[in-house]
């Protein structure tokens, strides 16, 4: 099989594409034959040399992958050769074969492709363990969405809007704050040109957001807490902007009884992310079989070109998705 290899930690050059032998699975786990595979930032850390993988995972890069079932490790049962999935996987993805644990496999939602199948996982994992989960958001609540056009962005302010909750969305540009607003924000920040604390607060009377997630951190901690509302519930999913704040006042944190939490789905092991893969079934899958929410696609580079996603996705220019297609068939 075709698979991206890192000669090295460094920019996007350092990819190339070699040869190599099909994995195989073990127990509980699928061998997918890759059709399209999502690219994220974690690869872009990875590719750096700043996120390893764990000792477990495959080196390849690759979070998520859509394709069809190409054979089965022991104990598998619910799955069958040819049948088409999308799944969350440890590592691996940039490869025409990749494993995958059959607990985290999902089915193509009602009339997708490979590419917008490959463009789920990551993305409704990661929000609905954080948002929903460490988040708490329920319908009628409000939730402010920073880096609201990338594809966590994109995925946030849908599915919040499809549960029924009220988000609000930071993004870096007025193009992408347009597009926020057309996905179902109430309204988006452009934070180069605005306050995003004085903005939100004026948009809730003064109350401030029930949760924000962030995929900044470092100085937008302190800011954060002063855009939420009493109880609320701060998730940090990202440091893009670095781990520390030093204007963080945590007696503001004790008077608002704020909770400030995060996560990375990584380490999270097999069950957990089987339970997060069943509740996407329940009860986010049909709203996407029916159309009520859909992954937004910005790029879509055949595998040969992995360099030239690798800089879209580093340039943040992309407003949603970036997708690598391997087979021709995505």
């Amino acid at each position: 099989m075709r698979r991206v290899a890192v000669a090295e930690p460094g920019g996007p050059e350092v990819m190339h594409v070699e040869q190599a032998d099909l994995p195989r699975p073990g127990a509980g786990e699928v061998l997918i034959r890759v059709d399209a595979a999502g690219v994220n930032r974690p690869d872009v850390a990875q590719r750096r040399g700043l996120y390893p993988p764990p000792g477990d995972a495959s080196p390849v890069l690759g979070l998520e992958v859509a394709g069809e079932v190409a054979a089965l490790g022991e104990g598998v049962t619910g799955l069958r050769p040819g049948e088409p999935v999308c799944a969350l996987v440890n590592g691996g993805g940039y490869a025409e074969y990749c494993v995958a644990p059959a607990v985290q496999c999902l089915p193509w939602p009602r009339g997708y492709d490979a590419v917008r199948s490959a463009a789920l996982p990551e993305t409704t994992f990661t929000v609905w363990a954080n948002m929903f989960g460490l988040g708490r958001l329920s319908s009628g609540q409000s939730v402010l969405v920073h880096g609201g056009s990338s594809g966590i962005g994109t995925t946030a302010i849908q599915l919040a809007r499809a549960f029924g909750a009220r988000p609000l969305a930071t993004a870096g540009s007025a193009e992408k704050c347009r597009a926020c607003v057309e996905l179902g924000a109430e309204a988006a920040i452009d934070y180069r040109q605005e306050d995003f604390v004085a903005r939100t607060l004026a948009l809730t009377g003064g109350r401030g957001v029930d949760v924000v997630l962030d995929m900044v951190a470092g100085p937008y901690l302190s800011r954060n807490t002063h855009v939420l509302a009493q109880d609320g519930r701060l998730v940090v999913i990202a440091v893009q902007g670095g781990t520390r704040d030093p204007e963080l006042d945590i007696r503001l944190v004790m008077m608002k009884r704020l909770t400030i939490t995060g996560s990375t789905m990584r380490p999270r092991t097999r069950a957990e992310k089987g339970e997060i893969a069943a509740a996407l079934l329940a009860q986010l899958w049909p709203k996407l079989d029916a159309g009520q929410c859909a992954p937004v696609i910005h790029g879509v580079f055949p595998l040969d070109r992995v360099a030239d996603a690798h800089a879209l996705m580093e340039s943040s220019a992309h407003i949603g998705k970036i997708v690598l297609t391997l087979t021709g068939r995505g």
